[in-house]
């Protein structure tokens, strides 16, 4: 049985992309992929544990690149619950995990989060964003509060109106980053050679983003949530219950992979069991070895 990643790392000439794990969720095929059951696991079968359940990573991408040390997305936080009979996540690694780097949250000097949902903006402040929120916990500021934070202005402004599960917390998230956070565009450049893409419809301004180096001829592109599971690049069609426009997530997770079987083209998959990184070969998963 495939297990949640653990820490790998990948050069694209001079740049260095690590996947730092901070967590890991144990979730319910039925409630999170609908079209997949009752026999879509068949094929599938050694991502499921004995409860037919599926296994995603939690964590970050660590981006290194002409002196810069970026942050893609910030994991769970420290958090242990249960969503009775549809999922249970536990998270608080991330520091550690980027200690073992040699750093600390002072020496990261941008944050991009590829959408909102509160798997990927844990660590924003001191208090994590679990599903009910701790009364009369206060927030004292943002973790990386020397770090630029990046998000896309539709993905933001989507939030800001419509809060709630699974999207960020308004006291743990949007208020600390109220007055903070910086839009990013489609292919901006935030960094020497990572550049920003628009792949809106797991959410309104859904972010991936796109890694070279002019000393290589290869590229990496971080997914987000475009697939929440390798077992989607060959189930393309398997949206997610989260998806806030399915048939534009469907299109955009269509397109991508198209681009993804472009010879030279890296996969960073941040919820992908065993490993995050590998390629798309004729429509099937070819993970990398660890490194």
């Amino acid at each position: 049985m495939i297990q949640p990643a653990s820490r790998a790392q990948i050069s694209i000439g001079a740049t260095t992309v690590t996947y730092l794990p901070d967590g890991h969720g144990w979730i319910n095929p039925a409630v999170f992929f609908p079209a997949s059951v009752p026999d879509g696991w068949a094929r599938h079968a050694e991502y499921l544990d004995e409860r037919g359940w599926f296994p995603v990573s939690v964590g970050a991408f660590l981006i290194r690149t002409a002196g810069r040390s970026l942050l893609v997305d910030l994991g769970l936080g420290e958090v242990d619950y249960v969503l009775e009979g549809a999922a249970e996540f536990r998270g608080g690694a991330l520091p550690a995990s980027l200690a073992v780097e040699g750093l600390s949250s002072a020496d990261v000097d941008t944050v991009v989060f590829t959408h909102l949902h509160h798997d990927h903006v844990g660590w924003t402040s001191d208090v994590a964003p679990a599903p009910a929120f701790p009364d009369g916990r206060r927030v004292s500021g943002l973790t990386f509060g020397s770090a630029r934070h990046l998000v896309s202005e539709p993905e933001w402004r989507y939030w800001t109106g419509e809060p709630g599960f699974p999207g960020p917390d308004p006291v743990a998230v949007l208020e600390p980053l109220a007055g903070r956070v910086e839009f990013a565009e489609d292919r901006q450049e935030i960094a020497p050679g990572v550049r920003v893409l628009a792949t809106s419809g797991h959410t309104p301004g859904h972010l991936s983003l796109l890694v070279t180096d002019p000393e290589d001829d290869r590229r990496l592109i971080i997914l987000g949530d475009v697939m929440h599971s390798q077992v989607q690049v060959a189930e393309s069609h398997w949206t997610c219950r989260f998806d806030v426009d399915p048939d534009h997530g469907l299109a955009t997770r269509e397109r991508l992979l198209k681009e993804l079987e472009t010879p030279g083209t890296i996969l960073a998959g941040g919820h992908f069991a065993g490993q995050v990184f590998g390629e798309v070969r004729q429509r099937a998963w070819k993970a990398r070895d660890r490194g």
